[in-house]
């Protein structure tokens, strides 16, 4: 069950994580420095089914429903219900872009389009755009224990034309814009 902490390089947060596979899916819970909490579940084919952000004024949940990803955003105890035509959340913790490239299953040079809800601030305001993933390569690296395949995603906002590439070790992102992995206790998940 890998474990660690990520720093969100601008705000100078630490992330402590820990993320597991199960029998029927990945779940990834953290909590920055700041308070701000994730929870994650994953199914099977890496479909965001249940997602829970908290920060110290703001909470969302929800989840993927069919082909619709459905939440409930508040300030207290009633929020309002949302819904759009997405594939899942983008957001701040690293656990949302894992959990996308996994269900995106693309082969080496492949891309796909796809419709996310992007979750940002400590507002948790959701903005619903396009984002191109494509998988540019993978390199192998030599362990202790099993040689390691790292991925390289190049991720473009077609809403703004911006450009950021994430590299991804089974179930931990080793590296993207803005996130530095600071400290890893056990070793990924080696996911094929």
């Amino acid at each position: 069950m890998p474990a660690g902490t990520y720093l969100h390089l601008g705000e100078g947060l630490e992330e402590r994580f820990q993320c597991a596979p199960g029998p029927g899916g990945w779940r990834y819970v953290s909590r920055r420095s700041d308070g701000v909490r994730v929870d994650l579940v994953v199914d099977a084919r890496w479909r965001q089914i249940r997602v829970e952000v908290v920060t110290p004024q703001w909470w969302i949940r929800g989840g993927l429903t069919g082909p619709e990803v459905t939440w409930v955003r508040a300030a207290g105890e009633t929020g309002t219900e949302h819904g759009e035509r997405a594939a899942g959340f983008l957001g701040d913790s690293p656990a949302f872009p894992i959990s996308i490239a996994r269900s995106l299953d693309l082969a080496e040079g492949g891309q796909a389009d796809v419709r996310l809800v992007h979750l940002t601030g400590v507002s948790l305001s959701a903005l619903t755009s396009m984002w191109r993933w494509r998988h540019t390569g993978t390199s192998i690296y030599e362990t202790e224990t099993a040689p390691l395949p790292v991925h390289e995603y190049e991720v473009t906002d077609l809403s703004t034309g911006e450009v950021s590439v994430i590299h991804l070790a089974g179930d931990v992102l080793l590296a993207a814009p803005g996130i530095e992995l600071t400290d890893l206790e056990t070793p990924p998940n080696v996911l094929q």
